[in-house]
């Protein structure tokens, strides 16, 4: 057990993804976006303190951190950085933001918990 926050992962690319309001015309900006909803909300419906990581990837690259929201570039594949961010956590308790079937697959492998998009994107 460790009395570190929860860690929360979330896969930029994936929650920006599932819901079409044109976010592929700007990828960067629909990421920034999520970036500055999370900072201003936190994750929904947790009691207690959170460390917020959004892995951006491809034409999402560039997005900056922000007080309460660390931004990690993948240098290749974005769920290949997710699932080493899990391993990296070692027995901190970790949360990872994606629908991506494999990746949830690959990370519950590790020790994370997982929750679709919806957990930080509220009801569309």
């Amino acid at each position: 057990m460790t009395d570190q926050p929860l860690l929360v992962i979330i896969a930029a690319a994936n929650v920006v993804g599932s819901v079409p309001d044109g976010w592929w015309r700007d990828r960067r900006g629909a990421a920034e976006r999520l970036r500055d909803r999370l900072a201003r909300d936190g994750l929904p419906g947790h009691e207690g303190p959170v460390e917020l990581v959004l892995v951006v990837e491809g034409a999402a690259k560039g997005v900056e951190s922000v007080p309460g929201v660390r931004v990690v570039e993948a240098p290749g594949s974005g769920d290949d950085r997710i699932v080493e961010a899990v391993t990296e956590a070692g027995e901190r308790p970790v949360l990872v933001i994606t629908a991506d079937r494999e990746l949830r697959r690959r990370v519950s492998e590790s020790g994370a918990e997982v929750a679709g998009p919806r957990t930080v994107r509220g009801p569309s």
